[in-house]
């Protein structure tokens, strides 16, 4: 590249720069101004977009075990396009509600994830970070053909009936953190937040919630060091954040993914799963070492071990069984043979 060249593409760069700097006041301008209706909405949203447990229970053939290698391929295939991070979690809920409706089978699973990435993608990220249908298919090791991946956006998006805005997990916590300015605390939270993507229970919660939830863990972890979790009431916050924090306490313990880890722990991210990591080792050190409790008396009630499961609610197949729509996967003649989930190449 010629000094002039260098010279015009610097000037590019600067002036790209300053317009995506008027474009960042703006947005913030009209978002103080409008944070009331924005927030009214929000709500409103979130409720309609949650996806149903229950339904997603009785599919035929997926079983809760298979989510973590899904979310696993798409943790990195969404690292690898470097898209945005609201991308990722608007994608797992097209997905849990796509399998709220629909019957899927486990070889057009991948399908599906692909498919509400690709979405995801299309609503959140700008035109040239969407990925091609080529791409997906490269991503896919060749499992499905190009046009597999259009049939399955067209029927996810139209058993969605055309809703995807979902007010993500994110877009809570920028607005809990938005007079923090620290990129750590940011950064943890999130990393809570998409180990929560990882589990059945924390499926049925809104996205404020676990924002909320992952707030106050995060802060627990970066400022207490005793690496015990202090008892939440409802006077300092709701039960359902106090529910969704006590989860989030004991599924740290066991992080659902490497490659989630292997994320996180790069300096982009501030190395918040090495963070996360010590905090563990710090806690089971604490419990191993707290003296023998002592025996309770007579009065006083057994503690019972939190449920994981409290927030489902039971219910019956012959009661629901009715309202899921009969499988409808696309073109099944080409799809036959497939493998039911592969990991990226």
């Amino acid at each position: 590249m010629s000094p002039a060249e260098s010279t015009t593409y610097s000037a590019k760069q600067l002036r790209q720069a300053r317009l995506e700097e008027i474009e960042r006041r703006q947005v913030a301008k009209m978002e103080d101004e409008y944070k009331d209706e924005v927030a009214a909405h929000q709500k409103a949203i979130e409720m309609a977009t949650v996806p149903d447990v229950n339904m997603m229970e009785l599919q035929p053939e997926l079983e809760w075990h298979m989510r973590p290698y899904l979310l696993d391929f798409l943790v990195e295939s969404h690292l690898s396009l470097r898209l945005q991070p609201q991308t990722l979690f608007l994608a797992v809920n097209l997905i849990d509600r796509y399998c709220s409706r629909r019957v899927v089978f486990k070889k057009h699973y991948q399908l599906v994830g692909c498919a509400a990435l690709w979405i995801a993608a299309k609503y959140e990220d700008k035109k040239d970070r969407v990925p091609t249908v080529r791409e997906l298919k490269i991503m896919c090791c060749d499992a499905y053909e190009e046009d597999m991946f259009v049939q399955m956006e067209g029927h996810v998006l139209s058993t969605l009936e055309w809703t995807i805005g979902h007010p993500t997990v994110d877009t809570f916590l920028k607005q809990i953190l938005r007079c923090n300015c620290y990129p750590t605390l940011e950064h943890l939270a999130v990393y809570l937040c998409e180990i929560s993507l990882f589990h059945k229970a924390f499926v049925g919660f809104i996205p404020s919630v676990i924002a909320s939830a992952a707030n106050i863990v995060a802060q627990h972890i970066l400022m207490n060091r005793s690496g015990v979790f202090p008892h939440l009431s409802a006077a300092t916050t709701s039960p359902d954040v106090a529910h969704c924090v006590s989860l989030l306490a004991q599924y740290i313990l066991h992080p659902p993914s490497q490659s989630l880890q292997k994320k996180y722990s790069s300096s982009t991210y501030s190395q918040v799963a090495l963070i996360l990591q010590d905090f563990v080792v710090r806690q089971q050190h604490s419990v191993s070492t707290l003296p023998p409790t002592p025996p309770p008396s007579s009065d006083s009630p057994v503690p019972q071990p939190l449920d994981r499961n409290a927030v489902m609610v039971e219910i019956s197949q012959e009661s629901t069984a009715a309202y899921i729509t009969p499988p409808c996967s696309p073109d099944e003649a080409c799809s036959e043979g497939y493998p039911q989930l592969r990991q990226p190449c």
